[in-house]
């Protein structure tokens, strides 16, 4: 019996089914394709922090992440799943999600100091990254970077306070080896704002929870 298998595929299920629901917004009730990625890329995180709970190896993490990013390669060329890759603009972002999400999976699953090294990460690409992109389109204020998919300081001020708040949190919810204070909260929202003001064109999927882990396992 091979491990894990029955988690890996409820999990394979749920996954499909956002990505479904995702095509039925975008093609029966006209949701823009930038909308339904991003819904797309907070279900995804939602999701993934189930990893941790359901998933005792790191090897069923690597069978979901490789299978995902071949459906996401295979939906680039064949032009299929249009909810996430018809947003007009050359990304990688949908490609390395799922190299982001094993290679935080791999170091919570080696740097045993617990929950905190994946979902930290996790989330803050999950919610500060979409919720940064959709302030700097709805008040574009400040705007820098390339002229195809420029940033705004707006976006990148909403993505420090979200960041800042979340972290906050998350320290105060979940236990951690070493004692973080403000300092380190604000330490990490400004590197983790930094990463995702430098990641163009989807990079900021893995330069932003890169950014987290390493500012996480320094400080520990």
């Amino acid at each position: 019996m091979i491990p894990d298998l029955g988690a890996i595929l409820l999990l394979t299920l749920c996954f499909l089914t956002l990505f479904g629901l995702a095509e039925v917004l975008y093609h029966w009730l006209r949701v823009p394709a930038e909308l339904t990625r991003k819904i797309v890329h907070l279900g995804t995180g939602v999701l993934t922090l189930l990893f941790p709970l359901w998933l005792d190896s790191h090897w069923s993490v690597l069978v979901l992440c490789v299978g995902f990013l071949l459906l996401l390669l295979a939906s680039l060329k064949y032009r299929f799943l249009p909810s996430i890759n018809a947003v007009g603009r050359a990304s990688l972002g949908s490609t390395l999600y799922p190299v982001a999400v094993y290679g935080c999976y791999l170091a919570y699953h080696h740097a045993e100091r617990g929950l905190l090294v994946f979902y930290l990460p996790m989330l803050i690409l999950a919610v500060c990254d979409p919720l940064a992109a959709l302030v700097g389109k709805r008040w574009p204020w400040g705007q820098y970077g390339p002229a195809r998919s420029p940033k705004t300081l707006t976006g990148s001020g909403a993505f420090f306070l979200a960041t800042f708040l979340l972290t906050g949190l998350l320290l105060y919810l979940m236990p951690f080896p070493s004692e973080l204070g403000t300092s380190f909260v604000l330490v990490l929202a400004a590197l983790a704002t930094g990463a995702e003001a430098v990641g163009l064109k989807g990079t900021d999927n893995l330069t932003v929870p890169l950014s987290v882990l390493l500012t996480l396992l320094f400080y520990s």
